[in-house]
């Protein structure tokens, strides 16, 4: 084991990074224009009733467009959205352009080839930290078990070595 490193945001950064995660894209039509971001925190938390959760910073300038929207899109990303995961993670720029989506009736927004989707609404927002956790309710689920996921890892996006 290494020697201790000093508590920093930094060096707290690196220790999460060593726990690999999957990459999802949440996304919603707002007033006809397609919003959306990408988070690594990702968690399933309820079977009854179905809940998931991610996690986004106090900062995102995209959060705040999305927050109030009726439905959101979840989208599990695969192996070959790495770029798209890059794009949805941008400050600036079009996050949607060279993908293929999916818009629902609801507003909800999918990503075309990937793993999973879940047609969710906010169940409720709880402030942790530097981050807002979002609890939202699954409404709809749909499921492609061909396309394997996009793994972060240590600050890169991996495939899984299956």
């Amino acid at each position: 084991m290494n020697t201790p490193e000093k508590l920093t945001p930094s060096s707290l950064r690196e220790a999460f990074g060593h726990f690999p995660s999957g990459v999802i894209a949440i996304a919603a039509e707002i007033d006809g224009v397609r919003e959306g971001l990408a988070a690594s925190t990702f968690v399933p938390v309820s079977l009854d009733p179905p809940l998931v959760s991610f996690c986004v910073q106090h900062t995102s300038t995209t959060w705040p467009k999305l927050r109030d929207a009726r439905a959101l899109g979840i989208s599990v990303l695969g192996e070959s959205h790495d770029a798209a995961a890059r794009a949805l993670a941008a400050k600036t720029g079009d996050r949607f352009a060279d993908l293929e989506t999916v818009s629902y009736d609801s507003g909800a927004v999918f990503i075309q080839g990937t793993g999973v989707w879940l047609e969710t609404a906010i169940e409720q927002m709880v402030p942790a930290g530097d981050h807002m956790i979002v609890v939202l309710r699954v409404n709809d689920v749909r499921v492609d078990a061909d396309v394997a996921p996009i793994v972060f890892h240590r600050s890169v996006f991996r495939r899984l070595g299956v």
